[in-house]
């Protein structure tokens, strides 16, 4: 089933970024637990889930190293019309990240070269 992704530039989004629930890591490399990347850029998100169904789960990596990342949230899901923030710095400097949004149905949508270093909110929809 297809699905769209829109990405707002970083400036337009910033009233976005406040004090939020954060998505806490678990997995061998935990999100946004493994170190700051030295460049002083920005690699948290805002996770906005409007496809209609509950997201359950979200998987992170770098697109030159393909070793997801786990991350559970905050709390048990994320319904529809929600959104969650997410920090994907993993220290290697790396702004291109591939993202994987697991929902309560079964369903998986996938999306590539998200550049976590000039956008600030994620928009998964069906």
């Amino acid at each position: 089933m297809p699905f769209t992704l829109r990405a707002l530039p970083l400036m337009a989004c910033a009233v976005l970024m406040a004090a939020q629930p954060v998505l806490a890591g678990v997995a061998q490399a935990p999100l946004g637990r493994t170190g700051q990347s030295a460049d002083g850029q920005n690699r948290r998100v805002r996770i906005h889930n409007q496809t209609g169904w509950v997201l359950t789960g979200l998987q992170v990596t770098d697109v030159r190293r393909e070793d997801w990342r786990l991350a559970t949230l905050g709390r048990d899901a994320v319904p529809t019309g929600e959104s969650v923030m997410v920090n994907v710095d993993d220290g290697t400097g790396a702004c291109v990240y591939l993202i994987r949004a697991e929902f309560s149905n079964g369903q998986s949508l996938e999306r590539t070269n998200v550049n976590a270093c000039q956008i600030a909110d994620y928009y998964f929809t069906r």
